[in-house]
């Protein structure tokens, strides 16, 4: 990554805009770090428009790295060609279609642009990566064959968590899928969804979905010091509203 600041990684921020101010605060962010978010900007709490606004706004001053997440995905194909679906409504595109329905169609050209310009992962020059959910192909990234596993899959997080501790990189029954890359940092399963937790290291993967959507808080990382920071739980926020509660 270019310029002389921190790489630091943000997990899913689900329209939780007071959250993510609150930590980049906290973080004392500054113009030469480099930000990447891993994805689901969207979809839960009531500040949809607002966030991306927010996002966009921030990229002007600051070296930022968007990751796709699969709300972000949902969100899109509804902007542009009205398709929804009642589990989408449910699990927090029911407060994403009230904050569009404030806006007019030059905002939504924007964040229809903005949604589109979204990678699906982020690959540095430590051999670190960044995506939403995990991928498939035992090797790596580039040969997978279901792009939408990048912001779907959580067989990754589930692999990662199941390994024994014990088992040493160059064991043969030592998954394939992670020897590619230093580290891996994903969002999508959130780690707990009724109390406030920290991210989660299991094998080299790091899983920094801390449940701001539900009553967790927003989480931001130093990926080189491991340094964190949170915001209050997110659902404190936002007191008159319940999230994907």
């Amino acid at each position: 990554m270019s310029g002389k600041g921190r790489t630091l990684v943000i997990g899913d921020i689900h329209s939780g805009l007071k959250g993510l101010q609150q930590v980049l605060e906290r973080a004392d962010v500054r113009s030469d770090d480099t930000l990447i978010f891993l994805g689901d900007y969207v979809d839960g709490w009531s500040q949809a428009v607002e966030t991306i606004e927010f996002l966009i706004q921030l990229s002007a001053n600051h070296e930022c790295v968007f990751i796709r997440g699969n709300h972000d995905e949902l969100c899109l194909n509804w902007l542009k060609e009205g398709t929804d679906n009642p589990t989408w409504i449910k699990h927090g595109g029911a407060a994403t279609l009230a904050s569009y329905d404030t806006v007019g169609n030059d905002v939504i050209d924007k964040h229809i642009a903005f949604y589109q310009s979204l990678t699906n992962y982020h690959l540095d020059d430590q051999n670190r990566l960044f995506l939403h959910a995990g991928f498939t192909n035992l090797n790596g990234v580039d040969h997978e064959y279901f792009p939408k596993m990048f912001y779907w899959d959580r067989t990754l997080w589930e692999l990662a968590l199941s390994m024994d501790k014990k088992l040493a990189k160059d064991n043969n029954r030592y998954p394939k899928r992670l020897t590619h890359y230093n580290e891996i940092y994903i969002g999508h399963t959130p780690i707990s969804k009724s109390a406030s937790v920290l991210p989660k290291n299991a094998a080299n993967v790091w899983n920094m979905d801390t449940g701001a959507a539900f009553k967790g808080a927003l989480s931001l990382m130093d990926v080189d010091t491991k340094e964190i920071w949170q915001s209050d739980p997110v659902y404190q926020l936002y007191p008159l509203e319940r999230g994907r509660n």
